[in-house]
């Protein structure tokens, strides 16, 4: 048995001197012994080159992850500035639509004006070739709603002017009317006032002189008081209505009002005569007018009547 084990030794000992041998070879240098062996190994810098199964330095696997993450990086910013440049260029194209758009407008609130301008004209114009329709007319308001009266108004104004301006017969004035008729044409039973009667006549001097009159003095129909006036368009009516009370207030004053064609009032103040087409210029009018501020408050004077 001895002499078997002390055959075997030499074995070994070959082994060991070839692997001494390869080692050498790698590291080029001459090592004795395993220990030594054992301790290089562990010593050695581990190389991926050599082998593909060999484990990576910290060095390298950070170069690696470095070049990795560069490349990632640069692929998200590429798809970043593609992402980018589309959102600018639908950015800028809105802006263009944009201010397109708003020089559309600006041509369209300019034909808007002008429409509205235009309309406001042809309204007017409308409305003075209504009122110059009406020249030869008069409106009579309160004559009592009787049959008798109805069925002959022409007969009824030839007694309202024997009875209120004789001397225009007696000078021989043409007071034939065209026509008279009630406004409106059906009667609202609900409403307790008489419709107004419109007489036109044939001849405008006539209708002025029995207008002029009637600024004079209070007309009556057989004794019961009635108003004669101008008869113009609804709208310019209405226009007329909302001076009332500014001209009451005015007669009050003594401003001597008179309400000109189409809406305008006219006052008599120090000395001068003064014109508005708008109830806001006399309001502002008033408000510098230490003897007038505060006597024309409309809504003041609203809210006291209701």
């Amino acid at each position: 048995m001895t002499n078997s084990t002390e055959a075997q030794k030499p074995q070994n000992t070959k082994k060991n001197k070839k692997k001494g041998a390869t080692l050498d070879t790698f590291y080029g240098a001459k090592i004795q012994n395993t220990e030594q062996i054992e301790d290089i190994q562990e010593n050695a810098p581990k190389s991926s080159k050599g082998n593909r199964n060999s484990p990576q330095t910290h060095e390298e696997f950070e170069s690696e992850m470095t070049k990795k993450m560069e490349a990632l990086w640069e692929e998200k910013w590429e798809i970043m500035q593609k992402k980018f440049m589309h959102l600018q260029n639908q950015f800028d194209q809105t802006v263009k639509e944009n201010q397109a758009l708003k020089q559309e407008l600006i041509k369209q609130s300019q034909n808007t004006k002008k429409l509205e301008e235009n309309i406001k004209y042809l309204t007017d114009k409308v409305i003075d070739l209504e009122n110059r329709g009406r020249r030869e007319n008069l409106r009579i308001i309160g004559l009592p709603e009787k049959p008798e009266i109805n069925t002959k108004l022409d007969m009824v104004i030839q007694d309202i002017i024997k009875e209120n301006c004789p001397e225009i017969l007696e000078q021989g004035g043409n007071t034939a009317t065209d026509r008279a008729h009630r406004t409106p044409s059906t009667l609202n039973p609900q409403k307790t006032t008489p419709r107004n009667v419109i007489a036109k006549f044939q001849s405008y001097q006539t209708k002025e002189k029995i207008l002029q009159e009637a600024r004079k003095r209070q007309f009556r129909y057989k004794g019961m008081p009635i108003r004669v006036t101008q008869d113009l368009a609804s709208s310019t009516l209405n226009d007329r209505k909302a001076w009332n009370m500014i001209f009451r207030k005015a007669r009050e004053l003594g401003l001597q009002p008179r309400i000109s064609y189409p809406a305008k009032l006219t006052i008599y103040f120090q000395g001068k005569v003064w014109a508005f087409n708008k109830i806001e210029d006399f309001q502002l009018f008033a408000k510098k007018r230490p003897e007038l501020c505060g006597k024309f408050d409309t809504e003041n004077q609203r809210a006291r009547n209701t």
